[in-house]
């Protein structure tokens, strides 16, 4: 009797409390990720910004490994590359230098504290120079230039006047140095507009120039190149 008795306890024990408990998915699911987000769980996850910031990098190591890929070499190919696109970067910005502004003042070639003479456009140019400031050297010196041929009326005055518009219209007049003229102005909009710095070499070229200026004939109207004595 006891054995039968205690065989069927253990089966009612058993139908009563050892039978698994089966769960449905969903409820099972929604039951983790709110005990999942709970701040407890979340003290040392990285912010908004730090999250970004790994996103991204991730974005950009995805874009090289696509382009290592892509390279010939792979990522040395790619790196020889990066370095040939610098250098190339690097000389186009040495000859052409940095942009120039996209408007210029309306007194481009002039300062604007007051017209000076062509004398003391020259004295500046020689303090400069003394003083081996050579890029401010070289535009004095191209104002007095320009500022000469205007004392002599071989250039009408006018302001907003541009180096290289004086340089084409005094060409006109004086066309033995047409060619001089236009380097003189390149060299004046390269480092006035150009970030470039002038050399001892430049200046004494535009200083040979205004000289040669001075005492050049022009051409008179109705005068061939050719028959310019």
């Amino acid at each position: 009797m006891s054995g039968v008795g205690g065989i069927t306890t253990a089966r009612r024990d058993t139908a009563a409390g050892d039978i698994p408990v089966d769960t449905p998915r969903l409820p099972a699911r929604e039951a983790a990720e709110s005990e999942l987000s709970k701040p407890m769980y979340h003290e040392n996850d990285p912010n908004f910004l730090q999250r970004a910031l790994n996103q991204f990098w991730d974005w950009v190591a995805g874009v090289f490994d696509a382009a290592a890929g892509a390279a010939p070499g792979g990522p040395a190919g790619l790196a020889v590359l990066v370095v040939i696109v610098i250098g190339l970067a690097a000389a186009l910005w040495w000859r052409l230098g940095t942009p120039q502004r996209s408007s210029r003042s309306a007194d481009a070639l002039f300062d604007s504290d007051g017209p000076r003479s062509a004398a003391q456009h020259r004295a500046a140019a020689e303090t400069h120079a003394a003083a081996l400031r050579w890029t401010e050297a070289v535009q004095e010196r191209m104002r007095a230039i320009v500022r000469s041929l205007e004392e002599r009326a071989l250039l009408d005055p006018r302001p907003g006047r541009t180096a290289d518009e004086a340089a084409a219209e005094a060409g006109r007049t004086l066309p033995e140095h047409t060619t001089r003229l236009r380097d003189a102005a390149r060299s004046f909009d390269d480092v006035t507009y150009g970030g470039r710095t002038a050399d001892q070499p430049t200046y004494l070229s535009l200083r040979a120039l205004d000289l040669e200026l001075d005492e050049a004939k022009p051409l008179r109207p109705g005068t061939s190149r050719g028959a310019t004595g």
